[in-house]
């Protein structure tokens, strides 16, 4: 083995001198130092070509026949070369490779470190399954499409926070073990050795944290915070998630949103190189689930909800007369040559509404000469033509309905909507962000027979008196939607501690609940506390948006699966009984079974 110009050895001196997506025809003639992992090999009789890889790209290296020879070169060994950079042949350079138009020759070989033949191929082949692809997620990390998502996501995260950074904000770290508050999930505990029978939570957000922080006098906070919440999963949730938590003083409405607004531009400009148009548009809540039966409506297309029942009471249907004359709602979906559809293919449209709560969906292919499907014997003679002015339809237009509390109808036509948009693929391009404002303050809970926040207690009210109706009441609560997906929710804050208290007395929080759990927040508040609001969004929803992936898990580096399990880890998992001990639990049920099965399992060990 020869030696480096300094007199070293390659296995003196292994160490990189370029990454392999350095190199170009202008290091031609260079001796230069590689590290990488072995991608693929080639045998071209005695010439032996490795694509070599890291991060930053590919570089194909050649050995000799000798040289070959004397080494056990397996796909995914960590290796050493050194070696000349030489040009390739024109008809042997590789246009889809940024280093394609050279090669290294090598003189010097060295294995770092040997591999096991992968679970499944770094380099292509099919797609491993998700339990396979968790379990051996540094195997899955090295795949192209991961690595590139995890690279995109730090580019976002880094012109996110030097967006915020430009406008003054600060950023702030806020506790993680604090104690447990409402914020609409069930808490993570934590049980304290140093406090028996006391437990922390983690966060289900910096909430009160960042509003002590306005108190504090810090008017302009954020942070990329940990946030955890014990909440079933799916595609766009996970147990441990990240969002960019922010808060503001001496604020209304108007200047969170221009803040966002200029950073969304700004990260989108520098991490994307695309430009979205400012101001984003707004929409009351009431006008987005009237229009679109969802609180976080897709406007990349139309088919928007219509209110049938002026033409509901002129007609013989049963369904929808008793619908409204329970105080319910009868409402529509025009789909643009839906008439095309067959009837199987309408049915399954009725299970899909069946699902989200319907009691049945009913149909009709529009015509004026009454049409055709279960509704058209309701629609003869001049019905028909009404219907279908009230429907906006067309001959060959297919029109569903339902009829229902309202909550319901929403629920039903807005998730019908979606479903037709992603079949018959309507939704155009582009980025389509809204405001969707003034959410209701609260909704009753017929389970628990009581007031709930729509959003956190700690949502200003519209009307600061607040009276009247609980369920009437309007907050300052805002989401940010993208393309349908929420992005992330905020409010103006409640700042005054009168507010405060009134808004708990009509949440059912006793004045004792309120003292254990609240008192700091509401004793903060009483020394002088500015007007404030603020807005949290989800990176990982955001990432996985813009980088073009339907499931947050593939822009997170170590996610769970769909039952909260890390694979990779085997968490969470059984502890010691000493363990269990020095925190002072003691368990039960189905966890001692578990706990006796490792303690079965560790004598195995010992013995």
């Amino acid at each position: 083995m020869g030696a480096s110009s300094d007199g070293k050895s390659l296995s003196a001196d292994w160490r990189r001198t370029h990454d392999l997506g350095a190199l170009r025809k202008q290091h031609v003639g260079q001796v230069v130092t590689l590290n990488g992992w072995v991608h693929a090999r080639r045998d071209h009789g005695g010439i032996y070509f490795i694509d070599l890889r890291d991060r930053y790209g590919i570089t194909q290296v050649v050995l000799s026949e000798e040289l070959a020879d004397a080494q056990q070169i397996s796909i995914e060994d960590v290796i050493a070369i050194r070696g000349e950079v030489v040009a390739r042949e024109a008809n042997n350079v590789n246009p889809d490779r940024e280093t394609g138009e050279i090669e290294v020759l090598v003189r010097e070989f060295l294995t770092l470190s040997k591999a096991k033949t992968p679970p499944f191929e770094v380099s292509g082949g099919d797609e491993p399954s998700v339990d396979v692809r968790l379990r051996y997620r540094y195997i899955d990390l090295r795949r192209e499409p991961m690595q590139k998502a995890i690279l995109h996501r730090a580019r976002f995260v880094s012109a996110l926070r030097r967006a915020f950074e430009d406008q003054g904000f600060v950023d702030i770290e806020t506790p993680i073990l604090t104690r447990a508050t409402p914020e609409g999930a069930r808490d993570y505990l934590v049980p304290s050795r140093i406090h028996p029978g006391s437990f922390y939570a983690l966060p289900q957000s910096p909430q009160i944290f960042k509003q002590i922080l306005m108190v504090a006098g810090f008017d302009r906070y954020y942070q990329v915070a940990r946030c955890f919440r014990d909440e079933d999963l799916r595609a766009d949730r996970q147990p441990d998630f990240t969002q960019l938590d922010l808060e503001m003083s001496f604020v209304e409405e108007d200047d969170v949103f221009a803040v966002w607004e200029k950073a969304l531009a700004d990260t989108f400009r520098e991490a994307l190189g695309i430009e979205i148009e400012t101001p984003f548009p707004r929409m009351r809540y009431s006008e987005a689930m009237e229009r679109f039966g969802s609180d976080k409506p897709d406007l990349r297309f139309g088919m928007e909800l219509i209110d049938v029942a002026d033409w509901a009471r002129t007609s013989d249907f049963k369904v929808f007369q008793g619908a409204l004359e329970s105080g319910g709602r009868v409402m529509g979906l025009c789909v643009a040559g839906g008439a095309s559809l067959s009837r199987k293919e309408i049915d399954a449209l009725g299970n899909l509404a069946s699902e989200f709560g319907a009691k049945g969906l009913a149909w009709w292919k529009a015509g004026k000469d009454g049409g055709s499907g279960p509704l058209a014997r309701f629609a003869a003679g001049d019905l028909a033509g009404k219907l279908m002015e009230v429907m906006g339809a067309s001959e060959g237009d297919l029109c569903l309905f339902a009829a229902d509390r309202e909550a319901v109808v929403h629920r039903v036509l807005g998730e019908l909507r979606l479903h037709l948009s992603r079949r018959l693929g309507l939704a155009r391009k582009g980025w389509n962000l809204l405001w969707v404002t003034h959410f209701p303050l609260f909704h009753y809970d017929e389970a628990a027979e009581r007031w709930v926040s729509s959003h956190h207690p700690f949502t200003a009210p519209e009307d600061w008196e607040m009276a009247g109706d609980p369920g009437k009441l309007a907050s300052r609560a805002y989401d940010l939607v993208l393309n349908g997906w929420e992005l992330g929710s905020g409010s103006v804050r409640i700042h005054r501690a009168d507010v405060q208290e009134r808004v708990f007395e009509l949440l059912g929080i006793g004045e004792k609940e309120r003292a254990e759990k609240f008192g700091h927040l509401l004793e903060a508040l009483s020394f002088g506390a500015p007007p404030h609001g603020g807005f949290a969004m989800g990176i990982d929803r955001i990432v996985a948006l813009t980088a073009g992936i339907d499931n947050i898990r593939d822009v997170i580096a170590f996610p769970k699966t769909t039952s909260a399990s890390d694979l990779m880890c085997q968490a969470p998992s059984p502890v010691q009984a000493e363990q269990l001990e020095e925190v002072h639990i003691a368990l039960s049920g189905k966890a001692l079974e578990n706990q006796d099965v490792l303690s079965q399992v560790a004598d195995e060990k010992k013995a």
